[in-house]
């Protein structure tokens, strides 16, 4: 039997899941992120929670009556706009830049010399800056591969950079409809580190032999194109009809559409990835679960959810982020977070958490319908906040539709399909 591993590289974790040629999933398995110094992301550390996940899936799959040489397919996804530069051996060259980091307005200003006005990779919070500002603390010309997370895990696994996926590479700069880097691009970036990207799916390259022996995978076991984590979530979550829209609510918020009509607007964060014949429209928001385990603990969360009213709005108007900086629905890298005045009741205070980040997704929602792309048919929820069933109450009231739970709601399910050939 030939079965598909799928690497999932998310804020809050490592997690994997093993699938059949059908898709139907047989085993999963997760390990936490390395403790990471914020102002200097080490990508040693997303690779060695790789390996040790890897290692938990494999003895997990054993334990299914399977055995980990069946694997003969992988694909990883990972958080969107995170990247690390490397040297020739894949070695990273400097530190790594998340997601989230921005407020790079010196790179901003030359991409805005260049770039075409509504391009999404314009902005201090732009992948694109990111990677500028990471070339810059390049001081010794080091760097051969500019990898997205999903990329640096893609090649520690066939030994080979330069590759990565049109999902990933969409907002440092790609052209989604060719899949090919605009000519402009070449006058804010060195455009020899620039992955070739593949469409999400296409086979790249075999696993490194002794890797393989040394992970208890099949020993020509190919890596394919990956994808973002929010995509991932999406293919795991949702049937693939147009109409159809995937909340992920994991460590931050994620909303995709499946359109026929490609929708983007830097401006606030809007942006359409292809998939297949159709495109996903969409963005993140840098609100989310993280929010809520600032302040609460799971076990905290789970409590008071059940003491909440969900029926009976708190009067609290929040816009729940951990720092400032917001992507989506409003492209702001100075946009303060707003938590207060914090009731003395820790229910009535996480209530009013949850509806902020309800209101959020409504407010994403809304504006692709504004841009022509119609409301959602149907929601499926992704992420660990799709379990929650006072939550999922207080976000049928912001969005006018009840949420459905999704079967399948780990991003990690999705990069198995992706590598079973089902994206």
């Amino acid at each position: 039997m030939s079965l598909a591993l799928g690497i999932d590289v998310g804020t809050s974790g490592i997690r994997t899941a093993v699938a059949d040629e059908r898709g139907k999933v047989l085993s999963m398995a997760r390990s936490a992120h390395l403790p990471q110094d914020p102002d200097r992301i080490d990508a040693e550390k997303w690779w060695q929670a790789v390996e040790t996940c890897i290692l938990r899936q494999v003895a997990a799959l054993e334990e299914s009556g399977h055995r980990g040489m069946e694997i003969s397919r992988i694909a990883v996804d990972g958080t969107s706009g995170s990247m690390v530069l490397c040297d020739a051996g894949l070695r990273p060259v400097g530190r790594a830049l998340m997601y989230d980091t921005g407020c790079f307005e010196p790179e901003a200003a030359r991409i805005d010399m260049h770039a075409p006005p509504t391009h999404i990779a314009r902005g201090p919070n732009s992948a694109l800056a990111r990677a500028m500002r990471l070339v810059a603390e390049d001081a010794e010309g080091l760097a051969c591969h500019l990898l997205h997370q999903a990329d640096f895990i893609a090649a520690r696994l066939t030994g080979r950079g330069g590759h990565s996926d049109r999902n990933n590479a969409l907002k440092t700069g790609l052209d989604p409809a060719t899949g090919t880097w605009p000519d402009w691009i070449g006058n804010v970036l060195d455009i020899a580190l620039l992955p070739l990207a593949h469409a999400v799916g296409t086979p790249v390259s075999e696993i490194v032999p002794d890797l393989a022996a040394r992970l208890g995978l099949a020993s020509r076991a190919v890596v394919h194109a990956g994808t973002t984590d929010s995509i991932a979530a999406f293919i795991a979550a949702a049937p693939p009809e147009t109409g159809t829209a995937v909340t992920s609510l994991g460590s931050t918020l994620a909303i995709k559409m499946l359109g026929r009509e490609r929708i983007d607007d830097p401006a606030i964060g809007l942006y359409s990835h292809r998939l297949g014949d159709a495109w996903l429209v969409g963005g993140a928001s840098n609100s989310g679960g993280a929010v809520l385990a600032h302040f609460f603990s799971p076990d905290d969360i789970a409590r008071l959810s059940a003491s909440i009213d969900a029926t009976t709005p708190s009067g609290l108007d929040y816009y729940p982020l951990i720092r400032a900086g917001e992507r989506f629905p409003f492209n702001d890298p100075n946009l303060t977070p707003r938590v207060a005045p914090r009731p003395a009741d820790d229910a009535a205070f996480l209530q009013g958490l949850l509806e902020g980040i309800a209101r959020i997704e409504a407010q994403c929602y809304r504006e692709i319908e504004a841009r022509g792309g119609g409301f959602p048919d149907a929601i499926f929820s992704a992420g660990g906040g799709a379990g929650n069933a006072a939550f999922t109450k207080i976000r049928a009231r912001a969005l006018g539709i009840v949420p459905a739970r999704a079967e399948d709601v780990e991003a990690a399910i999705g990069a198995a399909r992706v590598a079973a050939g089902m994206s």
